[in-house]
């Protein structure tokens, strides 16, 4: 009877998850803004994949923009192999969707670097793209250290801007900002 309770025991042991190893998904809702669209978790010393999902409806395209900075004061809440990345999650809206431009990378795959004013105690990483109405997702991975955990802020703002729609990346947005502070000088030299 000793053997079948203890048996019974691990078994449900190896069943239960593992705490933090399991994906965080979050809708920031429609078109997030610096008011709605922040997001965070505690990693601990777990690897983790978190979705921060959200929907741009209503304009022609969106510059997005998205960050997230784990600061730590031991070098052990490091967190490992920290990337972010931004998908189009198609028609479902969810990760893991199927049909077209499901799941489908609309930015490139960008690293954690030490943050330039406290190299030593805090990793950030950033990106932006320009995108089209949809359904999106930030996924952000790693590996946590010790007490590690991270904050960020995903942004959109209506864009009036020809051009490619996904993907621009960071030299998208230098000459979207640099386009309209040049239309802005010229309405205020004409004016």
């Amino acid at each position: 009877m000793l053997k079948l309770l203890l048996g019974t025991a691990v078994a449900t042991a190896l069943l239960l998850p593992v705490p933090g190893n399991t994906a965080v998904i979050t809708n920031l809702g429609d078109n997030p803004n610096s008011a709605t669209g922040h997001f965070s978790n505690s990693v601990f010393g777990t690897t983790f994949t978190d979705q921060y999902t959200f929907r741009l409806i209503g304009f022609p395209s969106f510059i997005t923009f998205a960050s997230a900075t784990n600061d730590f004061t031991q070098p052990s809440d490091r967190i490992t192999n920290f990337t972010g990345q931004l998908f189009n999650a198609g028609a479902d809206a969810l990760p893991g969707g199927i049909g077209p431009n499901a799941d489908t990378a609309v930015g490139p795959l960008v690293s954690a670097i030490a943050c330039p004013t406290n190299p030593t105690g805090c990793q950030v990483l950033a990106g932006s793209a320009i995108l089209a109405p949809g359904n999106y997702y930030l996924n952000i991975t790693g590996i946590g250290g010790g007490t590690s955990g991270y904050g960020g802020d995903l942004t959109t703002a209506a864009a009036a801007v020809p051009g490619p729609i996904a993907g621009a990346g960071f030299p998208g947005l230098v000459a979207v900002l640099v386009g309209l502070w040049g239309r802005k000088r010229r309405q205020k030299l004409a004016a």
